[in-house]
């Protein structure tokens, strides 16, 4: 923990992102696996950069919800939830990497009817889901992962973890 109370970033963050070589585009593909763990909110998540099955790179998150029973919020829930309720999983980047497509997930949907509520919320099965974002180098520099995430089981929520910063490293 920081001396503020916040949870900090793996000591994988450290991971420096090795980046194409001379005489290459003006953007080339990251060639190396990055990886950098953060814990928090009741989820451990690990990111590492791999090949994509398209010759794009994709950031990959995995987010691993650290007591049986607990489930994480699908990326298509919308920003406020339904009609409040949920948080969607979210992956972005920003510094040495941009987003080139939108996140998938490795893990089918399905829906829960929290008793007395009157909704039903998009979420991912029990258990871990890796998330992946397809990228591309945007400039030399340090480049990080935001997340935000909410973990539920039937009966209660974890405290949601919201823009969350983690840093990948150094491109180029």
């Amino acid at each position: 923990m920081s001396p503020a109370g916040r949870p900090r970033a793996g000591s994988a963050a450290a991971a420096v992102l090795l980046l194409g070589a001379a005489g290459c585009s003006a953007n080339p593909a990251p060639t190396a696996a990055a990886a950098a763990t953060y814990s928090g909110g009741g989820v451990t998540v690990t990111l590492r950069l791999a090949a994509g099955e398209d010759g794009r790179q994709l950031l990959n998150a995995t987010f691993t919800p650290e007591q049986a029973g607990f489930h994480l919020y699908s990326v298509d829930l919308p920003a406020g939830g339904v009609d409040g309720l949920g948080l969607p999983t979210r992956l972005t980047v920003r510094g040495g990497l941009t987003a080139d497509g939108a996140t998938r997930a490795d893990r089918p949907l399905r829906t829960v009817s929290p008793l007395g509520l009157g909704v039903e919320l998009p979420v991912y099965p029990d258990g871990a889901v890796t998330i992946s974002l397809p990228v591309r180098r945007a400039d030399a520099g340090p480049t990080e992962a935001v997340v935000s995430f909410g973990a539920c089981s039937e009966q209660r929520c974890m405290v949601p973890v919201t823009d969350q910063v983690i840093p990948l490293g150094t491109v180029g």
